[in-house]
């Protein structure tokens, strides 16, 4: 067994190992919750470092704390930030409280140990490190915050770098004709140009959305304590918080214009979760995309071909998957499923306080981390590298009877239609069928024919 040391909190004595950074609270959290041995993500505890370096200047700018307390805080919580073994200290599962209390004391004990050692004197956990403060409104600020951080650190780059593939992939094969599909099924040409843009347009849509909704989360409701009043908060400390926060994070928070909706409810928390299942949703459209026109390639479309990235089976020699796209499909599913998780979780704000903010913050932050991920991966290793098989373009084209389409203006959809029946009967081009059955010329009919000019629309 482990050597211990015995810390007391208001509920009396309790072991602790004995190098443990933290104390009685956050040991008797370990010993509540043993549920999934998952703690809470990295960067929700950076987030929440961040938020008790910036109170305690805020305390210290307002009176409230000695600058050298303050001091030993902020150094605390910059050692913390810097080493390379910051979620030892930090063993608290996700399913806890639903206030995330137990989050807050541990970073409070954890900061509190580390700062008594180098100020030489007692730095509370309680009286010092959560000056001002309550974990009701700590942990939904924490939620904001790391959010916030990792939208424009992550994703808004991921989905940029993905965007910027598409328009470069769409100026090296954009010029190929393909055949169009509406339920799976032949239908009139495009152009790869106008399947990249549309693929980019469903992302640049999506990233616009993510970006107001971030907007919604830069208010804070950090200064509301435990139910909204800023009950034992310096009045001026919201504000005071917001200056320091924004200085170490280059960000733009501001303070809550209403502390009881921040607290009480995770609105906008579910807002962005709603945004990101979108984004999941456009993921899943380009990735199905690809893995359909990759399919074969001797009994599949054959369109293109992705990279082979690894052996596909381990019984089929020579056989290769579309990973990347399977990969971003499943990261989509998890997606769509953390956004049910957190509006159910949104739905538990009961009256002052909701009460499943750990998973809530765990569930967002794991949606934009998979998203940023495998945005980067459906760039660089399926959209960059995939390649036009020309044959398997043209050949079915010319032959497709829906080219016929371009004809009802010039002699009406019946017969356009029976030229069309006819053609696909007897598996021969379109304009073979329309030379035979219409008085056109064959020149006409083949300009009026030409694949290229189809994907421009008009008459």
């Amino acid at each position: 067994m482990p050597n211990t040391r015995i810390e007391q909190d208001s509920l009396g004595e309790l072991e602790v190992p004995e190098n443990a950074l933290y104390g009685a609270q956050t040991q008797r959290a370990i010993n509540n919750f043993p549920i999934s041995g998952q703690a809470m993500p990295e960067a929700f505890i950076r987030s929440l470092l961040l938020i008790k370096k910036a109170a305690a200047q805020a305390n210290a700018n307002l009176g409230c704390l000695t600058q050298s307390v303050a001091n030993a805080i902020s150094d605390a919580c910059d050692s913390l930030l810097d080493s390379n073994t910051l979620q030892l200290h930090f063993p608290v599962d996700v399913y806890q409280t639903g206030s995330g209390t137990s989050s807050n004391m541990n970073a409070n004990e954890v900061i509190a140990t580390l700062a008594s050692r180098a100020l030489g004197d007692h730095v509370n956990p309680n009286d010092h490190v959560n000056f001002g403060q309550s974990s009701n409104d700590v942990i939904p600020t924490a939620i904001h915050v790391s959010a916030v951080l990792q939208l424009e650190e992550a994703l808004f780059p991921a989905l940029n770098h993905l965007i910027e593939a598409l328009e470069t992939k769409a100026l090296e094969v954009g010029h190929h004709c393909k055949t169009g599909r509406t339920h799976l099924m032949d239908a009139m040409p495009v152009t790869l140009k106008q399947v990249l843009d549309g693929w980019r347009d469903q992302l640049e849509q999506d990233l616009e959305r993510l970006r107001h909704a971030k907007t919604q989360l830069g208010q804070l409701p950090l200064g509301g304590t435990a139910v909204g009043t800023g009950i034992n908060t310096h009045p001026d400390f919201a504000d005071a918080f917001s200056l320091q926060l924004n200085s170490l994070t280059g960000q733009g928070f501001t303070r809550a214009s209403n502390f009881f909706s921040r607290i009480g409810a995770q609105d906008n928390a579910v807002a962005l979760s709603g945004q990101l299942r979108t984004t999941a949703v456009s993921i899943m459209k380009i990735a199905n995309d690809l893995r359909w026109m990759n399919s074969g390639p001797l009994a599949g479309l054959g369109e293109i071909t992705l990279e082979a990235l690894q052996p596909g089976s381990s019984i089929m020699p020579g056989k290769v998957n579309p990973v990347i796209p399977e990969a971003a499909a499943m990261v989509s599913a998890k997606v769509i499923g953390n956004d049910t998780t957190i509006t159910l979780g949104g739905q538990s704000g009961n009256f002052e306080l909701n009460v499943m903010l750990p998973v809530i913050a765990d569930s967002l932050l794991d949606s934009i981390k998979l998203l940023a991920n495998v945005s980067t991966l459906l760039a660089d290793r399926a959209i960059a590298t995939f390649t036009i098989n020309a044959e398997q373009l043209e050949k079915p084209l010319a032959i497709n009877p829906i080219l016929v389409t371009a004809l009802n203006p010039v002699i009406g959809y019946t017969k356009a239609a029976e030229i069309a029946k006819a053609a696909y009967r007897e598996q021969r081009p379109i304009i073979d069928v329309a030379s035979e059955h219409t008085d056109l010329p064959r020149e006409e009919l083949k300009a009026l024919l030409d694949p290229a000019k189809l994907t421009r629309g008009g008459f």
